[in-house]
């Protein structure tokens, strides 16, 4: 299942109800103390996580006594089996658990804000006489209703069996918007199952409590240890029991042996082990530099950095080995203690995960430089209102403008020229390709990489960045450098905006590319050298497509290997046999010229 929205309701500063968009990468943004964390820990408090339980104390003081709070989670990807025994399997939509678009729609609530709270789900529930809240009634009371309207072919054992054939016989269930509670008989049973099902949250606090969990954060490798016994349960379970046998055989005898010294002293012993064997203890695994300097050790930014790696290979593991759930990461603050090197890093590690397959992404931030590398489709804007609450907003210019002034961000005054490509992976084969010319001496090549003049603007989809600069680069004039993907659409989907800038006379200049993407500029032996696969490329192979077929990764996080990896093993002798004509050296002639 893949989790689409969050709704809080009266739950700590979110008075009334909200309702919050969940992409694959979600940053919450906004100033200190406005609930990006209320948000993250609300999550906790739905998936059960152990540093986030519920409070009384929780309820908005703005909410009346009579007030219920509530948490829901809204799910696609809910079409799965639920095998509740050997001979009962049902479905979410076959019992009525679904809301009006289909989807999984279930709550915690909170009665008056207080108590451990009950699971419900807000779905269209069939509310015609007999068919109303069967999954909360007894075996006896499904056979009198279904005895008293007449159904027969039931299997009087399973409750899914009649409670399906009440629903046929009834025909109009009258269906209706309601909440069921799941706590009662099979109700709660399917409940049960949903969690079974729901992804797996991870919590990363900024400002850890001091708790057992502590430690999994000062050496996350004592994960990776308990993971690798869960996969040898059975024979640590027999290790177990042939060590008690063994033991207690000796035990045994040595009371025999004490019941010919002391026969009153020997008939009070009973050999027994009093504590469970602990393998996590006597296992140890910790990661060491070249100097034997464990990583618990290190700073704390160093720690962080080794912990977000960490998830990133529980994602893998946990998509391998559950692959009909996905994972959910919550990471406070998490440019916490990092160089601004390292959060560029970090945000690209968090949109490669949040690419993977069913893994997803939330992080809280108020920091301008990490903001301004996120995709504006990305962004939740948190403010506070005039009356004191608070208010969620989606990505987008309007948006985008609010994020700029409250956290301060601001142009790059030193831009001289405006670079627009399609997209991201666009600008990564221009800095690293720019990099084997300049790298090799030829004249008029721009530094793609370090020149603050230069300003890239990925027209498919932008950042708070890009905006910002885009935004001040147009009233001041600024010369645009377009380099255009013909890709194989009769006429190329970029052909009247190619022509468009060409004809201003501004001192702006179009491209486009005669093979039919940049990655087609690309050796094999690049990307054989990242890959290790054998690969043929001509003009108008649809390269990441291939590459896909050819290993692992989906197209999109194919695509972004090849333009950040793949471009950086190419050579200037690599360069000049995909590039005979010399297009790829004009391009950045272009912008040298106009810097």
């Amino acid at each position: 299942m893949k989790l689409e929205k969050l709704i809080l309701k009266n739950f700590r500063g979110y008075y009334g109800e909200h309702i919050i968009d969940i992409n694959s990468l979600t940053a919450l943004v906004g100033r200190n103390d406005v609930g990006k964390t209320t948000i993250l820990e609300a999550l906790g408090v739905f998936f059960d996580h152990k540093l986030c339980k519920y409070d009384a104390a929780d309820k908005c003081v703005d909410s009346k006594e009579s007030d219920d709070v509530a948490i829901g989670c809204i799910f696609s990807g809910v079409e799965i089996p639920i095998v509740l025994d050997a001979t009962s399997i049902t479905n979410l939509r076959d019992e009525y658990l679904l809301n009006d678009n289909g989807l999984l729609e279930i709550y915690k609530v909170f009665a008056k804000g207080k108590g451990t709270g009950s699971v419900q789900a807000k779905c269209m529930a069939p509310s015609a006489k007999g068919a109303k809240s069967l999954l909360n009634k007894k075996n006896d009371e499904l056979k009198i209703i279904a005895a008293s309207i007449g159904v027969d072919e039931a299997d009087k054992r399973s409750n899914v069996s009649l409670r399906q054939e009440i629903y046929k016989k009834l025909g109009d269930l009258k269906l209706k918007d309601s909440f069921v509670k799941l706590n009662s008989e099979e109700g709660k049973v399917i409940c049960e199952k949903i969690y079974d099902k729901l992804p797996h949250f991870a919590l990363f606090r900024a400002d850890r409590p001091s708790t057992d969990e502590e430690s999994e954060v000062q050496d996350p490798m004592k994960s990776a240890v308990q993971s690798a016994l869960q996969k040898i349960e059975d024979q640590l379970e027999s290790i177990k029991e042939n060590v008690k046998e063994h033991a207690v055989a000796v035990a045994k005898n040595t009371i025999k042996h004490l019941h010919d010294i002391s026969p009153n002293l020997a008939a009070g012993l009973v050999p027994q082990f009093k504590v469970e064997p602990k393998w996590e203890n006597i296992f140890k695994l910790t990661l060491e530099d070249d100097r034997g300097i464990a990583i618990n050790k290190r700073g704390s930014g160093v720690r962080r950095l080794v912990l977000i790696s960490f998830f990133k290979a529980e994602a893998e593991r946990l998509q391998n080995e559950f692959p009909d759930k996905g994972i959910i990461y919550a990471i406070e603050e998490p440019e916490t203690s990092q160089h601004p090197t390292n959060q560029r890093l970090l945000i690209e590690a968090f949109q490669e995960l949040a690419n993977s397959e069913k893994c997803q992404v939330l992080i809280t931030t108020h920091v301008p430089a990490l903001v301004e590398k996120i995709p504006t489709e990305s962004l939740r804007h948190i403010i506070r209102t005039l009356d004191n609450g608070l208010e969620i907003k989606n990505g987008n210019n309007e948006t985008l403008r609010n994020i700029a002034n409250d956290l301060g961000v601001y142009p790059d005054s030193r831009a001289s020229v405006l670079v627009c490509v399609e997209g991201p992976n666009d600008i990564n084969f221009l800095k690293n390709i720019g990099k084997v010319y300049l790298d090799h001496g030829i004249a008029n090549i721009p530094d793609m990489l370090n020149d603050p003049r230069i300003v890239f603007i990925p027209m498919g989809g932008h950042t708070l960045k890009d905006w910002v600069n885009n935004n001040y680069l147009k009233t001041l004039k600024k010369p645009e450098v377009h380099i255009y993907d013909r890709d194989i659409s009769t006429p190329p989907q970029y052909e009247k905006e190619y022509k468009s800038v060409n004809d201003r006379k501004d001192g702006s200049i179009a491209f486009m590319t005669t093979k039919r993407e940049m990655e087609n500029y690309l050796h094999p032996d690049a990307i054989r050298a990242v890959f290790n696969i054998e690969i043929n490329i001509d003009d108008m192979t649809d390269v990441s497509t291939e590459v896909s077929h050819l290993t692992t990764y989906n197209e999109s996080n194919a695509k972004k290997k090849i333009n950040k990896f793949a471009t950086a093993k190419m050579t200037y002798e690599m360069l000049n046999a995909r590039d005979a004509a010399g297009e790829t050296i004009k391009w950045f002639n272009a912008i040298y010229e106009r810097l």
